[in-house]
């Protein structure tokens, strides 16, 4: 999805080292990340929509937290999304209240090109928000990792990122723990 994508774009090493890295930074990821999710953008972002890119990013990553540990979006993150979703040839609105949410659409013909960028991002967060279940969102339980993603198992049961990479550093560093203690 075009929101978790944007969120892990601020990446920490899930093994536990000090490296992490801005990848909005990085030109090449930039562009790949926009070529995945087909958005057509001329030029690099100035320094400012950098800036309200990243400011962006942290308010949604704030949101997510909050939805994970079971808070509701409050009218203010309601209003902040409103005011993103308007910004590009495309305005949608976030109508309704926790009970019962509905994007409503309203086209303009003159594309705008970053706040477009984010005006989509919001888009996809609010529809997640709006027709999905916010019970799924996750962040991985691996306390280095940080990463974000949409559960979309049966059972609800993620709980990290990659079973593989996180999940099996995981289970390692918990048995080693075990031994360690029975060793005391």
């Amino acid at each position: 999805m075009l929101w978790d994508d944007f969120l892990n774009s601020d990446y920490h090493d899930w093994r536990g080292g000090d490296r992490s890295e801005d990848r909005l930074d990085k030109a090449g990821w930039l562009d790949q990340w926009l070529g995945e999710h087909h958005l057509s953008v001329t030029g690099r972002p100035t320094e400012e929509e950098m800036a309200e890119l990243k400011r962006f990013r942290a308010f949604l990553f704030d949101l997510v937290k909050r939805l994970v540990h079971g808070s509701e979006a409050s009218r203010d993150d309601i209003r902040t999304l409103n005011k993103l979703l308007a910004g590009g040839p495309v305005v949608r609105q976030i109508t309704g209240s926790a009970g019962g949410y509905r994007l409503e659409t309203q086209h303009f013909s003159t594309p705008v090109e970053w706040p477009q960028v984010m005006a989509e991002i919001a888009a996809s967060f609010a529809d997640v928000l709006i027709n999905g279940e916010i019970s799924r969102i996750r962040i991985c339980d691996n306390p280095d990792c940080l990463w974000v993603y949409y559960d979309n198992t049966r059972n609800r049961s993620k709980r990290f990122c990659d079973d593989k990479m996180c999940g099996n550093l995981m289970k390692v560093r918990r048995f080693r723990a075990r031994k360690k203690s029975s060793e005391i």
